[in-house]
């Protein structure tokens, strides 16, 4: 599976930002596509996950009603909105895809796609 990701950018606190993440190989039925995020100096963090089978979403609290994760079936690609975004978004956005079921541990997810920076100005 190839993943390639898109749609970082600079937004002032309270913007909105839309990361898109392309998937090409396999067949994506059983497919779990998630994004991650990793600022200076911290660990690679889970963000949020859709399952591609049913569309089962999953987010991790700080950006619960803020970010939404989509896909497009048609266009194998998955999608995350950010809203009300805060300084503390501040970050590189991974993509990643695993098949099988949904989990939030980095290390289960053996696909990766390059990192687009996201900076959130106060």
């Amino acid at each position: 599976v190839q993943l390639q990701a898109s749609g970082g950018g600079l937004v002032q606190t309270g913007g909105s930002l839309r990361l898109s993440c392309g998937a090409s190989g396999r067949t994506f039925s059983s497919l779990v596509m998630g994004w991650f995020r990793q600022a200076p100096g911290k660990e690679r963090e889970f963000v949020s996950a859709i399952n591609w089978r049913d569309g089962s979403a999953y987010y991790t609290d700080s950006v619960k009603g803020r970010f939404t994760i989509s896909r497009d079936n048609a266009k194998n690609t998955v999608y995350l909105q950010m809203n009300s975004l805060k300084p503390e978004d501040t970050a590189v956005y991974y993509c990643a895809a695993r098949f099988g079921t949904y989990t939030n541990y980095t290390n289960y997810y053996p696909y990766w796609g390059q990192g687009t920076q996201v900076t959130v100005s106060s």
